[in-house]
Formats: C-alpha cells, structure tokens, sequence
C-alpha cells in the first residue's frame, strides 16, 4: 500500500461532518459511503487498506461503521485526534437530534402518542429485518444456526444483562470447537502510524474498565458511574452490528427502572430516521434517564460511554491486527460469537420490541407492511419510519 498523505484535522471533521448528515442507512451502508467518498472519490486509502480496516472492524466487537471512520481518520491525519475528529464529524449530527426528540418525548399529547406509537411498531419492522439478515450471513449453516438457537435459549432463560454476555462467551467457545473450517485468506497491509506501545496501553484501558467499573459502582455508589459502566458495558460486548446493542442497553436502563419500555422502544424507532451510527440512541438514553445525570450532560455521558470501548479496541488492535486475523482459532471464535448475537437479537425482538409495541391486529399489520417495505420493496428506512409514524398517529386518531 502506498505510503498516505497526511491531512489535517478540519480537512477529516468536515469530510464527517458531511456523512453525518447525509449518511442513512445502518452500518453497511455507511461502509458503502465510506468507501465511495474516501477510497473512490479522495483517495485517502486503497481498496486493499480499506478492505483491511472493514476485516478489523467487523472482528472486534462494538460500531463497525464509526471505528471504520475513526481508523480512517487516524490514518489520514497522521494521529488519534483526526481519529477524534472523524468520530465528532460523523456522530454530533445524529445525537443532537436524539437529544431534540428525547427533550420533546415529554409533551404533546395525543398527537405524540400517536407518534410515538408508530415509531415502537417501526421498531418491531427493523428488528425482524436484522435478524433475518444476520441470521443469512452469520448463522448460514447448521453448526452456527445451532449457536444461534442455544444463545436464544441462554438469553430466554437468563433474561439480563450477565445471560447476554454469558451467550456471546459461550457461542465464542462454541465456535473454537466447531467452527474451525476453512475461511478465506485475508488481503492487503496495513501500516498505521500508532505504536505497539498505543495499542497495548489502549487495550489495557478497556479490559481495565471493563473490569473495574463494576466493581467501582459497587464500591462507590453514584449514579453517574453506574450510568457509565452500563452504558460502557453494552458498548463493550456488542458484536454483529448496531441494532445487537438493544438487548444489552435494555438490560441496563430499562430494568433498573431509570426508563420506561415505552420511552425506550419509541426512541429506538426514531434512531431508524437519522443519519449516522445506531450507537447514538444512546444520547437519547442518556436525556431521559431518572435519576440523574439527565439533559444534556446525561446524553454526553452515555454517548462517551458507549463509544469508548469500541475505540480502544481498534487503536489497540490496529498495530497487531496484520498478524492477529490469519490466527485460525480468533477466526473460529468470531464465527461462534457472531453466531450466538444472532439468537440474542430474536430473543430481544420478541421481548422488549414486539411485546412492547404491538397490542392489536392492527398494529400486527402496519409493522408488517413496514417489514415488506424495508426487506422485498427496498424503501430507504428513514422513509419507512416517517410513514410508520403517520400510521401510528393514523390508528391513534
């Protein structure tokens, strides 16, 4: 790969910024647009890096999309802060508008509720149509498909937080025993301008964290570092796309009571209409929490919180990651966990979203059309949200 030219930090905010604002579509599309804009159209990587930095991503848990960005920018300004500037660029857009839409979730009756109503049933429409896909590209055979159904089971009969975790660590291990088959030989080089000694100290941060924030918020209660080790934790364990964090954010907002399953599910529904990374229905999350840290401090807090372990992982990784993906038994892992989130994400469809959202035949059939329109019509999904929210305000009135 050709050595990069070094940009500089306002040339890869607003090049994010841009994509903040434009960019719809989930993870893989944003991966589309990054390619369009930067390898095709600037030309800051090759398609071989670009293909070594989606590999890397897609290994490692947490945002694929947003540590994909803040690898490109890292690469393109020579150091961590354009890897900060592309995260601020590509992520401000769509948690601001969180934050709007958490700040008017308290007023406007009816009409709202109507509203608000309809986005829990798109919901129930983008939930099915991940876990159909997922389970076509990460479950495809019978050992996987058979992973899967185990997490299911694990995340049916030990439905918190530890029994997700427990089911993504056991299809891990599940996958090192049965999943070792033949995957294809990985491509390209990557050189990246951090040193082991950055990766090494990155991947101690997080593993540190992880471990200690529990112990933290045990020692010392506050609900501000029990807001950032549940916020730190779903972030942490979340592999095989965004929409795999619901179950683990549900888990850690919604059943200590800080918000309710209604609040919760029409948020996830308006996260479907903006631009940008899933990750930042965190922001909204965090707005509305009871007790406090709420407002806008509580959004910054959830939103850093969740981001942060996905982009330690990657600094961490990226001086190790040309040697660590041709290693069989990571390879064989991956597979078992993204397996088992498969069967975490059905669980979660039925238990908080379709329990949560669906009361009525009717509203049976408006998530139904929404599901058809997303998955055989192929209507872009902010679309599908705004007129799912006309139905829900439609059945309101």
């Amino acid at each position: 790969m050709p050595e990069p030219v070094a940009g500089t930090i306002r040339e890869v905010f607003l090049a994010f910024l841009k994509l903040g604002l434009t960019a719809f579509g989930g993870p893989v599309a944003h991966l589309g647009y990054f390619r369009e804009a930067f390898v095709a159209r600037r030309r800051w990587i090759d398609e071989a890096g670009y293909a070594d930095l989606v590999a890397l991503c897609q290994f490692l848990p947490g945002p694929a999309s947003s540590q994909v960005g803040f690898a490109l920018g890292t690469l393109r300004a020579g150091s961590l802060w354009g890897g900060l500037a592309a995260f601020a660029g590509f992520t401000l857009p769509s948690a601001l508008i969180l934050v709007g839409i958490a700040y008017g979730a308290g007023s406007g009756g009816p009409i709202l509720s109507g509203l608000l109503h309809g986005l829990k049933l798109v919901a129930v429409a983008v939930v099915a149509q991940a876990v159909w896909g997922m389970a076509r590209t990460l479950a495809p055979d019978p050992t996987r498909a058979g992973i899967a159904l185990g997490a299911l089971w694990l995340a049916v009969l030990a439905p918190t937080s530890l029994g997700q975790v427990g089911a993504i660590g056991v299809g891990a291990v599940a996958g090192l025993a049965l999943c070792r088959g033949a995957a294809p030989a990985p491509v390209g080089y990557l050189a990246v301008p951090l040193s082991r000694r950055t990766g090494v100290v990155a991947l101690a941060l997080f593993f540190g964290l992880l471990a200690g924030l529990p112990i933290l918020a045990v020692w010392l209660p506050s609900q501000g570092i029990a807001v950032v080790d549940a916020f730190y934790r779903a972030g942490a364990l979340v592999f095989g796309g965004g929409h795999v964090v619901l179950p683990l954010l549900r888990a850690g907002t919604v059943d200590p009571g800080w918000i309710g399953a209604a609040a919760f599910l029409a948020g996830y529904g308006a996260a479907q209409a903006v631009p940008g990374p899933l990750f930042t229905f965190a922001a909204y999350l965090g707005a509305i929490l009871t007790p406090p840290p709420n407002g806008l401090f509580g959004a910054g807090l959830a939103l850093s919180a969740i981001f942060l372990p996905g982009l330690l992982l990657v600094t961490g990784a990226l001086p190790f990651w040309d040697e660590l993906r041709k290693k069989p038994l990571a390879q064989a892992a991956l597979r078992g966990g993204n397996a088992a989130v498969v069967g975490l994400l059905a669980a979660a469809l039925y238990d908080p979203v379709w329990t949560g959202a669906i009361g009525n035949a009717r509203d049976v059939a408006v998530a139904a059309t929404a599901f058809v329109l997303l998955t055989v019509g192929g209507v872009a999904p902010w679309i599908v949200v705004g007129l799912t929210a006309l139905a829900g305000l439609a059945l309101a009135g």
